[in-house]
């Protein structure tokens, strides 16, 4: 356990950055898996949205250093291609 003022308040600090990068981490796969069911139904349409809304969340993701840059390019790389797929 911290025994200092500062190092108690930087464990607060690291629970609660902790509990907001998995929330974050979260709501991007939750989105991925999204544009993928739709991929998958073949709903280019509801894809294409769920696909922006990924997009928006991948970005952030990167931007907040949760994801590689390169691996947020990946995932909407991969995505676009799926949906492109789409007949």
């Amino acid at each position: 356990m911290a025994n200092h003022k500062s190092s108690i308040k930087r464990a607060r600090q690291t629970i609660v950055r902790t509990e907001r990068n998995r929330a974050e981490k979260s709501r991007f796969k939750t989105a991925r898996k999204a544009v993928l069911a739709a991929v998958a139904a073949g709903d280019k349409e509801g894809a294409a949205k769920a696909s922006t809304v990924l997009s928006s969340y991948v970005d952030k993701a990167a931007k907040r250093n949760l994801i590689h840059p390169n691996k947020a390019a990946n995932i909407k790389s991969k995505t676009s291609k799926a949906i492109a797929a789409i007949a």
